[in-house]
């Protein structure tokens, strides 16, 4: 394990060299904080991203993917300085293995889970126990995050479950890599419906929300963040702070996130 995370980081350091030049201005600045987060941060983090280098620092390098895949690279050796997970499973597995600094962890978002239609159509239901999912699905696929391992995809099978829907639709689900996959497909027309958070229906208009999925079919959707243990970047701190700021919370509250930590101002 030991060899294969020094291959890796040996990897991204020359990647590094090879992009900016040994004589590249951009090597004399303070290197900028590289940050693993959860598909579904995308937008409000992109937007984060861009109020920090309005202020004159380093733009981060933000990598997204499913929160799964993402602390999973983090334990075979990959460069990130800070993870955002989409749920408090995929960072606890981090901190188990002392893959995090403690110390910098933060509960810092909160969101909810909405049943999706593309925007055209005329998709209708409340959401509660046994509501006809399967005849509003009228043979088509609906499209989720890998219910075994991405977040969205274990709160979204959560919330059928506890609707008694699960046994019903399982045959009709389209397991897609993390959540943003599963919004695709459902904004371009090739599932009728989809599971997704909040956050990404309001990303895309594309598509509408039918309904949202009462909180208590599902464990609290909770966004923490954390330093890697392993983290380089000088300024990886600092943005932390950043992200627990007041800026940064306006910039969260707009894509629909709840922000649960106290802004930082």
């Amino acid at each position: 394990m030991s060899n294969r995370r020094s291959w890796l980081k040996g990897i991204a350091a020359l990647f590094v060299f090879a992009t900016l030049g040994p004589g590249s201005p951009a090597m004399a600045q303070e290197r900028a904080p590289v940050v693993f987060a959860a598909a579904s941060l995308k937008t409000a983090l992109d937007a984060v991203n861009a109020a920090w280098t309005a202020q004159g620092h380093p733009s981060a390098t933000l990598s997204y993917a499913a929160s799964s895949a993402l602390a999973r690279q983090i334990e075979s050796g990959a460069p990130a300085d800070l993870f955002a997970s989409a749920d408090l499973d995929w960072m606890d597995y981090l901190a188990e293995r002392k893959l995090i600094r403690a110390d910098s962890r933060v509960a810092l978002l909160g969101n909810e889970l909405v049943l999706v239609a593309p925007a055209g159509s005329n998709a209708s239901a409340e959401i509660a126990p046994g509501f006809p999912l399967a005849s509003l699905l009228n043979g088509g696929k609906l499209a989720m995050a890998n219910v075994d391992s991405v977040p969205a995809g274990k709160y979204g099978k959560s919330a059928l479950e506890a609707l008694g829907l699960w046994d019903a639709v399982r045959a009709d689900v389209a397991q897609a890599e993390n959540v943003r996959a599963a919004l695709r497909l459902v904004s371009r027309g090739e599932a009728p419906l989809g599971i997704v958070y909040k956050t990404d229906a309001v990303s895309d208009p594309s598509v509408r929300i039918v309904g949202t999925f009462p909180a208590d079919t599902h464990a609290p959707i909770v966004y923490p963040f954390a330093l890697t243990k392993d983290a380089t970047s000088p300024s990886a701190d600092a943005f932390l702070a950043f992200l627990k700021g007041s800026e940064a919370a306006a910039l969260f509250r707009a894509q629909g996130f709840t922000v649960l930590a106290p802004d930082k101002r």
